[in-house]
């Protein structure tokens, strides 16, 4: 009698075989992509009034120059799990790093207006496949235990880099000019082909996978639905929002490709955008807490710089040297949460803890004024900048946990968008909620001021009030004009961060519904 084929079992657990040495050869090659596309999406922002002097443009024209970036990285990141199959992880990561370096230099190179934000969209494009293909080779690499630690390590560029961006931007265009913001990626970016194509190598089953057809539908709904809304996202608040016209198509348009997109690819064999990875709550939880927590942080990265500067009078450098240190608080708690996380410990309540952190630097915050000092202002960041560290790592670690190797891609993928989405909203609502609130205070302000308390009011630097005003009465009414816009939008922060206090407390229950990580745990950490 013929003998009966065995089936074919599974192993339990996954295999990893690096060594420990190449395991972190591997982080760094990636993680130094990643920091270069997160680090140049901020250094460009100080250098924008001298480009802006370089190209004739108003202040209106050269803001493309940012939104290019974002809205071509925005199209981009949904489908970079999708393109790696296709074309192979490593021959795309490559590639995406070699277009990045040339669209920089065409950047630095660029003497038009519309030739720098064409090479801004080329760069945006390029620079969207880093951080989901680096996430993605970091979790591949690196075994359970270890995840949360080489989520921390690498997260520390993702926090770190935002932050130091416009110091470093600021240095750079002093020190040189605008465009070396862009030439020195091309070194940076060089280093990280060379150690990607060197280090980095296609999983066994992604040389396996078949090449799927190409999904038009999809990608058309995609393009129209992404663009457009991030566009209205970035551009929407400059117009009036609903009371412009093409906000209004644009936004309708995006709506109606995003519920298509979603019908289509729900329904299709072969989706550009797996959106079943949504199903799974151990991966959607943590999705939609990143979306709230990049909603904070970037919106507080764009509220601070503002607030520095339009009201307390801080120039750009000093400013940049004043938020620097919240990138410290981020690497020391990310720092903690691996050692944590490596000794087999319970790294879900540091997302509470985190939380609570956050939610304290804002009510901080919220209670600053005209006369804060220095001090004053850094300490609280520097809160924010610790619980940020405890959250985003542990947040990461969580999305992957229960997710099939061949499906973390493409999970890798819907991850980055996510903070994408929350970066923009948070950027936009923000700004947004911020000119409202300026218009409220201001209102008030000026019903309420009368002749008897302007002895009262100081201005920086001692000036008495109403011992300007007596002097002469334009002077005194320009100086009063002044100061009542200052300490209206000095109120409208308060009510920001005190909003934003609100919503973090609001979310510190939530590490209670987190998976942990029980795979492959130390013997004496499983009980």
């Amino acid at each position: 009698m013929a003998a009966t084929p065995k089936p074919l079992v599974l192993p339990t657990h996954e295999v990893y075989e690096f060594s420990s040495t190449r395991k972190w050869v591997i982080a760094v090659s990636v993680m130094l992509c990643t920091v270069l596309e997160v680090l140049d999406s901020s250094i460009v922002n100080v250098s924008l009034p001298h480009m802006q002097g370089s190209f004739s443009a108003s202040v209106d024209e050269i803001a493309w120059v940012v939104t290019s970036y974002l809205v071509a990285a925005g199209i981009m990141i949904p489908m970079t799990g999708w393109i790696a199959e296709r074309f192979g992880r490593k021959r795309y990561f490559v590639a995406s790093i070699a277009m990045f370096i040339v669209a920089s230099a065409l950047c630095g190179v660029a003497q038009s207006l519309n030739q720098i934000v064409f090479f801004r969209l080329l760069q945006g494009a390029a620079g969207a496949a880093m951080m989901p293909l680096s996430q993605a080779i970091l979790m591949e690499t690196f075994p359970p235990r270890e995840q949360a630690m080489a989520m921390a390590v690498w997260g520390i560029g993702i926090m770190v880099a935002p932050i130091m961006g416009p110091t470093i931007g600021g240095y750079i265009t002093d020190a040189w000019t605008w465009r070396w913001n862009f030439y020195i990626n091309v070194p940076i970016g060089t280093l990280a082909a060379f150690m990607v194509y060197r280090f980095v190598d296609d999983p066994s089953y992604m040389r396996n996978l078949r090449r799927a057809r190409i999904d038009f539908l999809g990608i058309t709904c995609l393009f129209v639905a992404l663009g457009l809304g991030e566009i209205v996202l970035d551009r929407g608040e400059r117009a009036d929002w609903f009371q412009s016209g093409w906000v209004v198509y644009c936004t309708a348009a995006a709506l109606i490709s995003l519920a298509v997109l979603i019908y289509h690819e729900l329904h299709t064999e072969d989706p550009v955008i797996d959106l079943s990875i949504l199903e799974n709550m151990s991966f959607t939880l943590p999705v939609t807490l990143v979306i709230f927590l990049t909603f904070t942080l970037y919106g507080t990265a764009i509220l601070n710089p503002v607030f520095l500067q339009e009201t307390l009078g801080f120039t750009a450098s000093r400013a940049g040297l004043v938020m620097a240190p919240r990138g410290f608080g981020t690497m020391f708690s990310m720092i903690l949460l691996g050692t944590i996380a490596r000794r087999g410990g319970d790294i879900r309540p540091l997302v509470g803890i985190g939380f609570i952190l956050v939610a304290f630097a804002m009510w901080e915050m919220s209670g600053l004024n005209l006369a804060s000092d220095v001090k004053r202002i850094v300490w609280p960041t520097v809160v924010q900048g610790v619980g940020t560290g405890l959250i985003f790592p542990s947040l990461s670690a969580a999305a992957f946990i229960s997710m099939e190797k061949f499906k973390i891609g493409r999970a890798a993928s819907l991850y980055s968008v996510t903070r994408n989405l929350g970066a923009a909203i948070g950027t936009s609502y923000l700004t947004t909620l911020l000119i409202r609130r300026e218009q409220v205070n201001q209102s008030y302000l000026v019903e309420h001021i009368t002749v008897f308390t302007l002895p009262h009011m100081q201005m920086p630097g001692g000036l008495n009030m109403g011992h300007e005003f007596a002097m002469g009465h334009k002077h005194g009414m320009v100086m009063l004009y002044g100061m009542v816009q200052r300490q209206a939008m000095m109120l409208s922060f308060n009510d920001i961060y005190r909003m934003l206090c609100m919503l973090m407390l609001v979310l510190v229950p939530t590490f209670l519904f987190l998976k942990r990580n029980t795979r492959n745990l130390p013997a004496q950490a499983g009980h």
